[in-house]
């Protein structure tokens, strides 16, 4: 933000977060407030603190509590086995269930390939900021906890902790410290939204491989949970996703561990206190809810994918660029009317639980299409399961790159304007929080990542790359596409045919 920038607050029935900045991620603590209650949020004092560059940025070591553990390898041959496996409709049947559970955490969560010419590697199955994945998978097996280590092709014993269960689980939390400083207050929701990418990425491994579980979102009892896996300081780590494993699950209990009375140091930072604040508001009170299937029914095959659902995982990616150059590069290209169908499809199934599925039904999207068979070129809302046109707006992508944080320049590439379909995600935070409380803000940015994952996978299908992206400046894009000045984009994607699809990746799958 700059400290100089300044704006006009709205009055009336709806006064809105002033334009401090005008880039969303800027604004996004504001949005917070506002969906709180406060019409005119103050610009928090944090903004203004100087932070290390980006590329000064070096992750934090593994957890102490996995020092020492014990490493087991899992089982080699997944992609193999993944190939044999028709898109979409292909499954496997494997005996056993523990060999059924290895698996299907490579499918969700292995390495896939490593770029040569990208600056950010190695590259798995599912999109992450700068390829940082800050979510951790852990692992109960009933007895003990164990870290997933996917460049390691391993799962890792946890040395210390107290480990209460009885039951096989899986455990999703993010690690705020694995994305550097300067995205303050943002790195919350990158991981909130990364959670809920890795959710679905997991949905969709349980449903290939014929597992099934439960979700339980975060509640009151879940900062016992990081203490039962020895995670410190815990404020280093969000609340977890938990998926217990099996049909019936694990309801919960008063059993649950508490949280350690040992005091803990603070957050570094006043922007890290204040986003671990933001999470820890989470108190959800859903039972366990069946993990729904993450494919959509009766999905026609596509002819851009090579068949399998191993050489969908490969191709998934956020638009590449050569030579270490960053950003993404896109060519126009006609595309089939099933790229937007499918892709609606894709964000239209819906999240597991009564909440998620509930705060799906706030999201509105909207997408910019061009050069797509059966659809007029412009900005058209998704109602119905089926994309409406509202503007017939040929500059629209032209325009939404300009008012892109990254564009065209001697180190980076940006072909938003040649994109076939851009898509976006909008919330209006009020309604949030009206509806579910200060935990609302957090189960929208679940719900986005799922259905992004979705959307990514149906691109990939379509011989596309999608990117997703939260650098747009927000007032003039909300007006581009005909938002409400209280609605406040949480997620988007850009999605084209690649310009450089050709260079050599290395395999790295196991």
């Amino acid at each position: 933000m700059s400290e100089t920038t300044t704006g006009t607050v709205r009055r009336g029935p709806v006064d809105l977060p002033p334009p401090f900045g005008d880039n969303n991620i800027e604004r996004e603590p504001l949005w917070y407030e506002y969906g709180a209650g406060c019409d005119e949020p103050p610009v928090p004092p944090w903004t203004w603190v100087a932070e290390p560059p980006m590329t000064s940025h070096v992750a934090p070591p593994p957890p102490a509590c996995v020092r020492g553990g014990r490493r087991t390898e899992l089982p080699r041959g997944t992609a193999e086995l993944l190939g044999t496996l028709p898109f979409p409709h292909g499954r496997a049947a494997p005996s056993d269930p523990d060999e059924a559970l290895a698996r299907a955490l490579v499918a969700a969560f292995g390495v896939q390939w490593s770029d040569p010419e990208n600056v950010y590697n190695p590259h798995r199955g599912y999109a992450s900021p700068r390829c940082l994945y800050p979510v951790q998978v852990f692992v109960d097996d009933g007895e003990r906890w164990h870290l997933l280590e996917p460049e390691r092709h391993a799962l890792t014993a946890l040395t210390s902790g107290r480990h209460r269960g009885r039951h096989r689980r899986i455990a999703l939390t993010g690690r705020y410290t694995r994305i550097p400083r300067g995205y303050k207050w943002f790195r919350g929701s990158l991981v909130n939204l990364e959670l809920g990418i890795t959710l679905r990425s997991l949905a969709l491994a349980l449903e290939l491989f014929g597992l099934s579980g439960r979700l339980v979102l975060p509640h009151e009892g879940s900062a016992g949970l990081l203490d039962e896996l020895g995670l410190t300081p815990s404020w280093e780590w969000s609340l977890p996703l938990v998926i217990e494993l099996g049909p019936d699950g694990v309801a919960r209990s008063a059993a649950e561990p508490e949280p350690s009375a040992v005091p803990e140091e603070r957050p570094e930072g006043a922007a890290l206190r204040d986003l671990v604040r933001v999470n820890r508001a989470q108190a959800f009170t859903d039972p366990a809810a069946p993990v729904t299937p993450a494919v959509p029914a009766h999905l026609p095959s596509t002819r851009g994918a090579s068949g399998d659902w191993a050489e969908l995982m490969w191709q998934r990616n956020s638009g590449r660029m050569p030579r270490g150059l960053l950003g993404m590069s896109g060519r126009r290209t006609r595309m089939p009317a099933g790229s937007v169908r499918d892709a609606i499809r894709w964000l239209g199934v819906p999240p597991p639980g009564p909440t998620l599925r509930a705060v799906s039904e706030l999201v509105t999207v909207t997408a910019v299409v061009q050069d797509v068979e059966g659809h007029e070129d412009g900005i058209h809302r998704v109602r119905d399961s089926e994309a409406v046109l509202l503007s017939a707006d040929r500059t629209a992508a032209a325009r939404l790159e300009a008012e892109y944080g990254y564009g065209l320049s001697t180190d980076a590439g940006c072909d938003i304007r040649n994109a076939a379909a851009i898509w976006f995600l909008s919330v209006k935070p009020r309604e949030l929080f009206a509806r579910f409380g200060p935990g609302g803000w957090s189960a929208a940015q679940y719900y986005c990542g799922w259905a992004l994952h979705g959307l990514c996978l149906s691109a990939t299908a379509h011989g596309m790359f999608a990117r997703p992206v939260r650098a747009f400046n927000e007032i003039p894009t909300q007006r581009i596409l005909g938002l409400e000045p209280d609605e406040m984009v949480a997620l988007a994607a850009v999605a084209g045919t690649p310009r450089h699809a050709t260079h050599e990746l290395l395999d790295i799958r196991i």
